[in-house]
């Protein structure tokens, strides 16, 4: 064929410069499947930092948990009774937050190495980048909360069925914290900004939830906060699913708005829209990050 034929053969349009066809079925999945893969391989490697996520929810469940339980039995108080009970959702919660964020400070650190670089000038659609991530973080959370489920006889849960229930509402609740982590991420470039601005907003989260005390006949200012906080939800959905003492059900710890109690599938819906939402704004962000 001479130099002029060469020249003058088509070209496959479709093909894109690092040979992969945009058109094959399955190129949307590979970002996803590699990155959810990296994110478990992180965890395998690193058992130190699977052990060391769960001290501080431990801390909690039992130092705080059994120490207010002493206190209202020589108080008198029945209602604050089996305390850890109660406080149990809220050290599963907490228990997720931390290694779903922590995606979030690997795509900043990606930034500063040069590897989103790579990962922008890929073939592959932006969203499934975001999304492995996303899935990546969320189920490493899902692992440490089912660490903290395993040893919730200490707080008085039964081992039932209905655990699994609260699984895949602690996996919901780890892809909200890795999507907000992923959208800081995508907005911060800077790894310490990213690192107060995720530490000055957690803690928050947390105690304006109701992890710790029941969320309702509050004073106003903090009955708004506590009301506003997406978190709340998310906490109080956990605690109804639970299968354990009445406290985690009765009257006076279910959140209340007004006269009207929500149910839990109308909690866990605001969190599947505002994880839907958090993922839609990290995705045009990430898309537009030079």
């Amino acid at each position: 064929m001479s130099r002029t034929d060469t020249m003058s053969a088509p070209t496959d349009s479709k093909t894109t410069p690092a040979g992969f066809p945009a058109d094959r079925p399955g190129n949307a999945l590979r970002p996803f499947t590699l990155l959810w893969r990296r994110e478990m391989t992180r965890l395998r490697h690193n058992p130190l930092r699977l052990a060391m996520g769960l001290v501080t929810p431990l801390l909690f469940l039992v130092v705080l948990g059994t120490g207010l339980d002493a206190a209202s039995s020589s108080l008198g108080k029945a209602q604050l009774n089996d305390y850890r009970a109660y406080l149990f959702p809220g050290t599963l919660v907490m228990s997720v937050q931390a290694p779903a964020i922590a995606v979030g400070i690997s795509l900043v650190w990606d930034r500063r190495l040069g590897m989103l670089r790579q990962m922008l000038v890929s073939p592959f659609p932006r969203s499934s980048i975001v999304l492995g991530l996303a899935v990546g973080g969320a189920t490493t959370g899902g692992i440490y909360g089912l660490m903290l489920l395993s040893v919730g006889g200490i707080a008085s849960i039964r081992y039932t069925p209905m655990l699994l229930v609260v699984l895949l509402e602690m996996l919901l609740v780890s892809l909200m914290f890795t999507a907000l982590g992923l959208l800081a991420a995508v907005t911060i470039r800077q790894v310490d900004t990213f690192q107060i601005v995720v530490n000055l907003s957690l803690m928050p989260l947390m105690f304006f939830s109701g992890a710790m005390f029941p969320p309702n006949g509050l004073p106003g200012w903090l009955d708004a906060v506590v009301k506003l906080n997406p978190l709340t939800y998310g906490v109080d959905a956990v605690r109804r699913t639970l299968p354990g003492p009445d406290i985690l059900t009765s009257e006076q710890t279910r959140l209340m708005l007004g006269d009207w109690h929500p149910p839990v599938i109308a909690e866990l819906g605001l969190l599947a829209a505002l994880t839907a939402v958090a993922l839609g704004l990290a995705t045009y962000r990430f898309s537009r990050t030079q």
